[in-house]
């Protein structure tokens, strides 16, 4: 005891005199050690019920800072380098899996959240430069007055931010049509640890070796500081939006509806399918015990009919598993209030610390068309018959929301009953699913994390989801940081976070 008391004043000793260092590269008013800030920057939404139970078990980090420019994220970064100091870099604070907690005693969090300038919107060429604080609803709101849009709308729109969503390789629910982030970036601004500034400029395209972009989208905080982003932007024509709705007999006749329309070349901006179950909880008011079938086409009129008449074509091909179709409007109307906004996130939050013992989590995943409903119906199977606590499971099912010429993806989805500590929650509840999940995604040969990314709690499996490539993404963290000091845990797997995982 006396020298565990020992080691944790020696520590404490160390982040006063590193704090004060700190207050010489950026002012004072942008240090953030208030202690109930510094146990929220501890841990992200996935163990939300145990920061809400004030009962997470990760080190908290010892400030958060709020850099206004590229330069000072430079300064910091080398200082944190020259230290060894664990970095988390955060945008946005919408993170599920993990990404954004602590796992190290000497760390800071970096927050990009006030640099939020709208740096140039070029209708011409088609774009917009944004600072990596921007969040995305506001440059919507922007390109909105002109008439455009963004194309890009994760369920996370109105809090999410610009460096968070290339972080983590986001994806929104129109990507069918508009594509993924990855899709929608032309040029980025990125530092790292050694304080290199990187800019990749702004082109439609190029062969001038590798696809560079692609070492900072989705790097997760583990490789570098994304400062600035220019992205595409789109005609928006919000007067065309033709919404569908069918309820099915099963998710099958619902997958092979979806590829028939993708693969004769059609481009709906949402095209889903929903089990029974998690249709329940999305419409209830007219679902009948059945599963939905929901499409919407945007874009130019002619574009709209065309893709209108290919969606009728496929749901008449497959009509043996149509039950009914469901009333336009009941699907705008549900659309139309599908995001989060920071009041409806406080109140989830809120909810849990006065009362709730009940939760839920997802797991996303993606495979080619001949396999996804192999895993759909394996993992219910095995979560039916291996999980111990399934009499506490009150949903369990899934859907497909985005999906590409070659296959589509799972959207797994399970409400349970917390019956445990809370700091049991996801060691027992959550990790048993998530596994079974995982472990038959990648035996038909699927990706294990589809959009929300790696974070650490995935990160036992990084391996298994590259194979032999992922010798190409280890050598990127060699050389990038050497020194190990981005996002310790996030994406690479460590021993020492074990304890965190396994509880």
């Amino acid at each position: 005891m006396a020298n565990k008391n020992l080691l944790k004043e020696e520590t404490t000793l160390v982040k006063e005199k590193l704090l004060k260092e700190l207050e010489t590269i950026i002012s004072v008013e942008n240090i953030i050690t208030d202690h109930e800030a510094l146990y929220d920057a501890s841990a992200d939404r996935y163990k939300k019920y145990a920061k809400a139970k004030k009962v997470l078990d990760v080190p908290m980090p010892m400030a958060i800072v709020y850099p206004y420019t590229t330069e000072e994220v430079q300064s910091l970064l080398q200082f944190c380098n020259k230290h060894k100091i664990n970095v988390i870099p955060r945008s946005g604070k919408t993170a599920t899996e993990g990404g954004l907690e602590n796992w190290k005693e000497i760390a800071i969090v970096i927050d990009g959240s006030r640099m939020n300038k709208i740096i140039k919107i070029d209708p011409y060429n088609m774009q917009a430069t944004v600072q990596a604080g921007v969040k995305l609803q506001t440059l919507e709101d922007e390109l909105r007055k002109i008439g455009y849009t963004t194309g890009h709308s994760p369920q996370s729109k109105p809090v999410a931010q610009f460096g968070g969503l290339l972080a983590t390789r986001s994806i929104g629910q129109f990507s069918t049509l508009y594509g993924a982030i990855e899709d929608m970036v032309v040029g980025l601004e990125c530092v790292f640890p050694d304080g290199h500034i990187s800019k990749i400029k702004n082109v439609p395209r190029r062969s001038g070796g590798p696809d560079i972009r692609h070492i900072v989208i989705g790097n997760e905080g583990t490789l570098c500081y994304i400062t600035e982003v220019t992205v595409k932007i789109f005609k928006y024509s919000p007067e065309n939006n033709v919404f569908h709705g069918y309820l099915l007999k099963d998710v099958d006749t619902g997958i092979k509806v979806l590829r028939e329309v993708i693969t004769n070349g059609f481009r709906p901006s949402v095209a889903r399918v929903y089990s029974e179950e998690d249709a329940r909880q999305h419409f209830s008011h007219f679902y009948k015990d059945k599963c939905v079938l929901i499409f919407m086409s945007e874009g130019p009129k002619g574009i709209v009919k065309a893709t209108n008449e290919a969606i009728e074509e496929a749901v008449s091909k497959f009509q043996e598993g149509i039950v009914e179709k469901v009333e336009d409007q009941l699907i705008e109307n549900w659309f139309n209030n599908l995001n989060w906004t920071q009041k409806h996130l406080d109140h989830e939050f809120q909810t849990m610390v006065d009362k709730h013992k009940h939760d839920g989590f997802t797991t996303e995943v993606s495979a080619d068309w001949e396999n996804i409903t192999k895993i759909y119906h394996n993992v219910i199977k095995r979560v039916k018959e291996e999980f111990d606590r399934i009499e506490d499971v009150t949903m369990l099912g899934g859907h497909s929301s985005h999906s590409y010429l070659n296959g589509t993806n799972m959207y797994f989805v399970y409400n349970y009953n917390i019956n445990c500590a809370p700091e049991d929650e996801m060691r027992i509840y959550h990790h048993p699913i998530h596994s079974i999940i995982i472990e038959e995604t990648l035996k038909l040969g699927g990706s294990m994390c589809h959009h929300h990314g790696i974070g650490k709690y995935r990160t036992e499996w990084t391996e298994a989801e590259h194979g032999s490539a992922y010798y190409m993404l280890e050598k990127l963290k060699e050389a990038f940081d050497p020194n190990g000091i981005m996002n310790f845990g996030t994406i690479f797997p460590q021993e020492e976070g074990l304890k965190y995982i396994k509880g």
